[in-house]
């Protein structure tokens, strides 16, 4: 396991490699600098995309989570930059209700680049487990001129 820390708009994100992949991005201050060809990777990718010059990433990705989990990342994941999808969509593809996609969508342990911020409820935002909140997805879907609303 190798851990990098780096600042963002959205405050300082936390990068955990293993096994030469990102398995977790969450939020924490902290002083180690991208140390690995996949974190140094990871780190640009992740500035590109704050400065609005990436729109999707490429990186090997190993969240953890059961099949389920997996198929709703997977979904997430096909939701382009600045676009959305609703728990309810996701579900209906997916063939269950919009509770446990909610869920997944919550224990995301890569947020922002298995972008969970682009999934909203059938009547607004819905929630988000980064840190800030709602506020962080609204910044990120201002970022990317994602949610109709917010424009």
């Amino acid at each position: 396991m190798t851990i990098a820390h780096l600042p963002s708009p959205v405050g300082d994100l936390e990068l955990e490699e293993r096994d030469g992949a990102l398995v977790r991005l969450s939020w924490a201050s902290g002083e180690a600098a991208p140390s690995t060809p996949l974190l140094k990777e990871a780190a640009r990718q992740i500035a590109a995309y704050f400065a609005g010059e990436l729109t999707a990433f490429d990186l090997p990705l190993a969240p953890a989570g059961n099949a389920f989990r997996q198929d709703v990342y997977r979904a997430m994941l096909a939701i382009p930059r600045g676009e959305t999808a609703t728990y309810g969509e996701i579900a209906k593809a997916l063939g269950t209700s919009a509770q446990p996609v909610g869920q997944a969508c919550g224990g995301n342990p890569i947020p922002i680049v298995i972008p969970c911020h682009r999934v909203v409820s059938a009547t607004g935002l819905g929630g988000f487990s980064g840190a800030g909140g709602v506020e962080t997805k609204i910044a990120l879907l201002r970022l990317e001129g994602g949610f109709r609303f917010l424009l």
